[in-house]
């Protein structure tokens, strides 16, 4: 079905696609929790005895985010995931459903354990722009929003430096091949 579009065997491609595409996925992500609804600096409260700390949120969300995209190149990787994926649009695709379980996961499992090893029992947290249910909502909504964005930006980046192209660019740009 698929053809294999991995140009770098020898694994530069795909752990510099994971590693590049991680941090600049992890930036836009961040950069949708802390406008979104200060979940950045969520972060920060949840590692113990640093209070709530915007730098050690970025710095825990990047770090994660940057260990997630290397999990995507292990996944990506795999050969009967390439036989699968063909495109560009495979490969975002592939992220926004990355990014999506990731969510999930991080939603469901990760971050509950991290709240309770902080001592965090429940919602609303002071730093929430909108208080009770409604900062809730909105902070589960950007936080769904944020892995999604995290997903999308992942996939085309490591595409993108594995030389996997969007359909017509190298019309467009001549460098591009």
């Amino acid at each position: 079905m698929g053809v294999n579009n991995m140009h770098a065997t020898d694994g530069t491609g795909i752990w510099g696609g994971g590693f590049i595409g991680g941090l600049v996925a992890g930036i836009a992500m961040g950069l949708v929790l802390h406008f979104g609804a200060n979940l950045v600096e969520l972060l920060g409260g949840l590692i113990p005895g640093t209070g709530v700390a915007v730098a050690v949120g970025w710095t825990v969300h990047l770090s994660l985010s940057v260990v997630f995209g290397l999990l995507f190149a292990a996944v990506a990787s795999r050969p009967m995931v390439q036989e699968q994926v063909a495109t560009f649009t495979d490969y975002v695709i592939g992220g926004l459903l990355f990014g999506a379980v990731l969510g999930l996961f991080a939603g469901g499992l990760l971050f509950p354990v991290a709240m309770q090893g902080a001592g965090i029992a429940t919602f609303p947290l002071p730093f929430l722009p909108v208080p009770g249910v409604a900062g809730e909502l909105l902070s589960a909504l950007v936080f769904a929003l944020g892995h999604l964005v995290y997903g999308l930006v992942l996939g085309a980046v490591f595409a993108t430096i594995n030389g996997v192209t969007p359909v017509g660019l190298h019309k467009r740009v001549p460098l591009v091949r």
